[in-house]
């Protein structure tokens, strides 16, 4: 029998009969460890365990606990669901059923919609067939033979997927009564799920065209241990708490209304007060990196969206409109207009670089599938710049970038992480310009000593990008900021300086934001803080509530002096008992309550409750304002 060659880690081979399953090499080479893989890596590419081996391969096991492990998982346990809805829904027809960040989801075509109560009944079918410990079984057959036999099946969505792929061979998966097109990999057997739950039910279209279909999509996760599944529903329920839609409500900072149209954020007082804030915080901090504030037009002539390539490539997500037979675009992104500044006068190379910022309100047309609150809306405002100097000054530029988004995310109390986005398939400009990009990324990177990972394929259409992910209080990652480095735009517009030869040079653009959508970050901000702003962001910072009504003259009083310190006040005079008062501020959140009885006006002071509950001792109106200006100048988070 002929030998392979199998290459481990740390270089270390040895060889193998040809035909060798995956799962009995790395049982080999660590007896003790294969109980903790459910798949591996083949010379770059995840397999199952049963997967046999004819040629030399490089191998590394996937662990339950890596990335791709839960992955696995989760993928493995959609199926398991889809096997035991088809048990006991009749006339169900499956679609796609993939895993996603902390879980999966599987769409079905049903005659009646499911509802929560039907969870359950699932998880019990679910149950059974993980006893069993069906094994996963690979099947690959050609394009035709699929799309028969899943044709005898009456799954015509399937079908679908399969002719649309055009593959002369596609791979199925079965387990126990149930056969699914599939790539894989899968887990050896249903008995590996340990842990899992259903979560919610939703409508979904059929490819996210709301032409097609509407489905029905069934939430869940998998963990391969009670305690991580444990852990990971608390989260959940956490985050129910912290739901923004919840607390906008709540807290009456914004609502969406139906009558004024899906993905339209109206803001209320206090809501309005929020962005106000952070809008005038940013406003400081780019006034002190060198920035020059600029404002462009909602709309722009159609000829300059084709010239800058988003009409080619961006107008699915684009506005269009017509005014006295011209045709415009409603603006997703604000770099023209600043491109426009830009050429307005001829430029040397001592003006550069030049760094124009602009609250943008820009508009995108996203499905109304996949809109959702503060996070996904169809209008919002970025605080968008766009850096445009020499490439002698691009490396230094990007890491000021990094710097700044540094700065900002520490003052709101975050952390982060950061991907490399590279070309994708959908893109303009030349390989050389692509290239020179992507390593002027990569230097401010590595310069910087900051961790990321390669995002392949998923950078801007005109140029590579550097993301930044934030992580709130329940560990969940949220785009926020991006540096975009692009030669493109600046050849097309035919951006010029004129260098210390006397001759015209093109410059390098640079597309970033800080916080990124205004709306999605205050959704972020209101999870991350549960709602209870601190005191710099607070939309209130405190509530003077009166005793009874012959204290009202000396608490007006006091609400008016705190005003006249810029501090956000509100007085609540009315005739109800104090310790409502008191709940009702606790429950809107406000830092501080100041409570205001005889003894306060006959001493001239205050008597200060925190939100959390604590009573601060009575001190003066002047102590108070100090407290209250140290913990705003602090931006105590």
């Amino acid at each position: 029998m002929s030998q392979i060659e199998i290459t481990f880690a740390h270089d270390l081979k040895k060889s193998y009969p040809a035909g060798s399953l995956v799962r009995d090499i790395l049982k080999d080479a660590n007896p003790a460890g294969i109980k903790e893989l459910v798949a591996a890596r083949v010379n770059g590419h995840l397999v199952d365990f049963n997967t046999a081996l004819s040629e030399d391969a490089a191998i590394t096991g996937v662990a339950k606990d890596s990335p791709e492990g839960l992955d696995i998982l989760r993928h493995s346990t959609s199926h398991v669901m889809a096997e035991a809805v088809k048990h006991l829904f009749k006339d169900v027809q499956v679609t796609i059923g993939p895993s996603i960040a902390d879980g999966f989801y599987y769409d079905f075509d049903v005659p009646t919609p499911f509802t929560m109560e039907d969870l359950p009944k699932i998880e019990q079918e679910m149950a059974k067939i993980i006893s069993a410990n069906s094994p996963f079984v690979r099947q690959e057959l050609p394009g035709d033979e699929a799309v028969a036999f899943f044709k005898q099946q009456g799954e015509k969505y399937k079908v679908e997927l399969i002719q649309d792929l055009g593959a002369e061979t596609v791979s199925l998966y079965r387990q126990g009564d149930f056969t699914d097109l599939c790539r894989g990999p899968h887990l050896p057997s249903t008995g590996y799920i340990k842990a899992f739950k259903l979560t919610s039910v939703a409508g979904a279209y059929w490819r996210g065209d709301e032409k097609r279909q509407m489905l029905q999509r069934i939430y869940g996760t998998a963990f391969y241990d009670k305690d991580s599944l444990k852990k990971h529903l608390a989260r959940i329920e956490e985050a129910k708490k912290r739901d923004p839609r919840k607390l906008g409500r709540e807290l009456d900072l914004f609502g969406v209304y139906e009558e004024a149209g899906a993905g339209l954020i109206v803001y209320h007082p206090k809501g309005a007060m929020l962005r106000s804030l952070i809008e005038d915080f940013e406003k400081k901090e780019h006034y002190k990196r060198g920035y020059e504030l600029v404002v462009g037009p909602q709309l722009l002539r159609l000829d300059l969206w084709k010239k800058s390539g988003h009409y080619d490539n961006y107008r699915e997500n684009m506005y269009f409109t017509t005014i006295d037979d011209v045709e415009y675009g409603i603006k997703p992104m604000n770099c023209l207009a600043h491109m426009l500044i830009y050429k307005s006068k001829i430029r040397s190379y001592r003006d550069l670089p030049k760094r124009y910022f602009e609250l943008g309100t820009v508009h995108r047309h996203e499905k109304s599938g996949v809109l959702h609150g503060l996070t996904r809306v169809r209008q919002f405002t970025q605080d968008d710049a766009h850096i445009i100097c020499t490439p002698e000054q691009m490396n230094a530029e990007i890491k000021g970038v990094i710097n700044f988004v540094s700065d900002v995310m520490a003052m709101f109390g975050f952390e982060y992480e950061t991907e490399l986005s590279t070309r994708p398939a959908k893109s303009i400009g030349s390989d050389a310009d692509w290239e020179l990009a992507t390593n002027a990324l990569l230097q401010a990177l590595n310069d910087k000593g900051m961790p990321y990972e390669i995002n392949e394929g998923d950078g801007a259409f005109y140029g590579p990008k550097i993301d930044i992910k934030l992580k709130d209080a329940l560990d969940r990652r949220w785009q926020c900021a991006t540096i975009q480095c692009d030669f493109t735009l600046p050849e097309r517009f035919d951006l010029s300086y004129i260098g210390p030869d006397s001759q015209k040079h093109r410059p390098v653009m640079l597309h970033r934001v800080i916080l990124g959508s205004l709306e999605r970050f205050i959704g972020v901000l209101i999870e991350h803080f549960a709602g209870a702003f601190p005191a710099w962001l607070a939309p209130v910072q405190a509530k003077v509530v009166n005793v009874i009504d012959a204290v009202l003259p000396y608490a007006r009083e006091v609400t008016d002096r705190l005003r006249a310190e810029n501090f956000r006040v509100e007085l609540d005079d009315r005739n109800e008992k104090l310790g409502l008062k008191i709940r009702e501020s606790q429950m809107e959140k406000v830092p501080y309550t100041l409570v205001i009885g005889q003894r306060e006006m006959d001493e001239h002071g205050v008597s200060p409750r925190r939100r959390g509950g604590e009573d601060l001792k009575f001190m003066s109106v002047d102590q108070f304002i100090a407290l209250l200006q140290q913990e705003v100048a602090q931006k105590i988070a």
